[in-house]
Protein backbone atom coordinates (compact mmCIF):
# COMPACT_ATOMS: atom_id res chain seq x y z
CA UNK A 1 0.00 0.00 0.00
CA UNK A 2 0.86 4.14 -0.48
CA UNK A 3 1.17 5.40 2.74
CA UNK A 4 -1.40 7.90 1.79
CA UNK A 5 -4.14 4.81 1.60
CA UNK A 6 -6.48 4.03 3.79
CA UNK A 7 -5.80 0.90 6.45
CA UNK A 8 -9.14 2.19 8.59
CA UNK A 9 -11.68 2.55 5.87
CA UNK A 10 -14.12 3.10 8.56
CA UNK A 11 -12.68 6.24 9.94
CA UNK A 12 -10.21 6.84 6.69
CA UNK A 13 -7.04 6.28 8.63
CA UNK A 14 -3.80 5.78 6.45
CA UNK A 15 -0.77 3.85 6.41
CA UNK A 16 1.38 7.38 6.78
CA UNK A 17 -0.71 8.33 10.01
CA UNK A 18 -0.77 4.86 11.64
CA UNK A 19 3.26 4.84 11.41
CA UNK A 20 3.62 8.23 12.65
CA UNK A 21 1.63 6.82 15.33
CA UNK A 22 3.74 3.52 15.66
CA UNK A 23 7.12 5.53 15.21
CA UNK A 24 5.69 8.45 17.88
CA UNK A 25 4.16 6.24 20.73
CA UNK A 26 5.53 3.00 20.45
CA UNK A 27 2.68 1.38 21.76
CA UNK A 28 3.51 -2.21 23.60
CA UNK A 29 0.19 -3.73 22.13
CA UNK A 30 -1.44 -3.71 18.78
CA UNK A 31 -5.01 -2.57 20.48
CA UNK A 32 -3.17 0.98 21.52
CA UNK A 33 -3.13 2.09 18.13
CA UNK A 34 -7.32 2.24 17.92
CA UNK A 35 -5.86 5.62 19.98
CA UNK A 36 -4.97 7.00 16.07
CA UNK A 37 -8.20 8.20 15.42
CA UNK A 38 -10.57 5.56 16.53
CA UNK A 39 -8.15 2.87 13.81
CA UNK A 40 -9.73 -0.77 14.21
CA UNK A 41 -13.00 0.56 15.90
CA UNK A 42 -15.05 0.32 13.44
CA UNK A 43 -16.28 -3.29 10.94
CA UNK A 44 -13.16 -5.08 12.03
CA UNK A 45 -11.44 -5.46 8.94
CA UNK A 46 -8.55 -3.42 9.89
CA UNK A 47 -7.55 -4.84 13.16
CA UNK A 48 -5.00 -7.88 11.64
CA UNK A 49 -3.72 -5.63 9.26
CA UNK A 50 -2.96 -3.32 12.39
CA UNK A 51 -1.74 -5.80 13.96
CA UNK A 52 0.42 -7.01 11.58
CA UNK A 53 2.16 -3.55 11.16
CA UNK A 54 2.35 -3.55 14.70
CA UNK A 55 4.80 -6.59 14.22
CA UNK A 56 6.39 -4.92 11.64
CA UNK A 57 6.80 -2.14 13.93
CA UNK A 58 8.27 -4.18 17.11
CA UNK A 59 10.82 -6.12 14.41
CA UNK A 60 12.33 -2.72 13.41
CA UNK A 61 12.46 -3.61 9.98
CA UNK A 62 11.66 -0.87 7.76
CA UNK A 63 8.55 0.79 7.26
CA UNK A 64 5.94 -0.82 8.10
CA UNK A 65 3.56 -1.79 5.14
CA UNK A 66 1.08 -4.08 3.73
CA UNK A 67 1.12 -5.82 0.83
CA UNK A 68 -1.30 -5.52 -2.02
CA UNK A 69 -2.76 -2.18 -3.76
CA UNK A 70 -5.21 -0.20 -1.88
CA UNK A 71 -7.91 -1.80 -4.38
CA UNK A 72 -7.46 -5.31 -3.35
CA UNK A 73 -7.75 -4.16 0.14
CA UNK A 74 -11.24 -1.98 -0.56
CA UNK A 75 -12.82 -5.39 -2.27
CA UNK A 76 -11.87 -7.64 0.34
CA UNK A 77 -13.10 -4.94 2.94
CA UNK A 78 -16.57 -5.05 1.24
CA UNK A 79 -16.54 -8.68 0.98
CA UNK A 80 -16.01 -9.28 4.34
CA UNK A 81 -18.89 -6.48 5.05
CA UNK A 82 -21.38 -8.88 2.94
CA UNK A 83 -20.26 -11.96 4.27
CA UNK A 84 -18.57 -11.61 7.42
CA UNK A 85 -15.94 -13.67 6.83
CA UNK A 86 -12.17 -13.35 5.40
CA UNK A 87 -11.55 -15.41 2.40
CA UNK A 88 -8.19 -15.50 0.19
CA UNK A 89 -8.39 -11.42 -0.29
CA UNK A 90 -4.98 -10.13 1.20
CA UNK A 91 -5.06 -11.06 4.88
CA UNK A 92 -7.78 -13.79 4.00
CA UNK A 93 -8.16 -17.15 4.55
CA UNK A 94 -5.92 -19.74 7.24
CA UNK A 95 -4.06 -18.07 9.59
CA UNK A 96 -5.18 -14.29 8.39
CA UNK A 97 -5.31 -13.44 11.83
CA UNK A 98 -1.78 -13.77 12.30
CA UNK A 99 -0.25 -12.45 9.25
CA UNK A 100 -2.19 -10.58 7.30
CA UNK A 101 -0.89 -9.66 4.18
CA UNK A 102 1.78 -12.32 3.70
CA UNK A 103 1.70 -15.71 2.00
CA UNK A 104 -0.26 -18.35 3.39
Amino acid sequence: MQPDDHVCLCFRVSLRKINAYLNREDPPVASLISECLGAGTGCGWCVPYLKHLHRQHEQGKGEPNIEGTKDDYASGRARFRETGTRDGSPGGGAGAEEHPGEPG
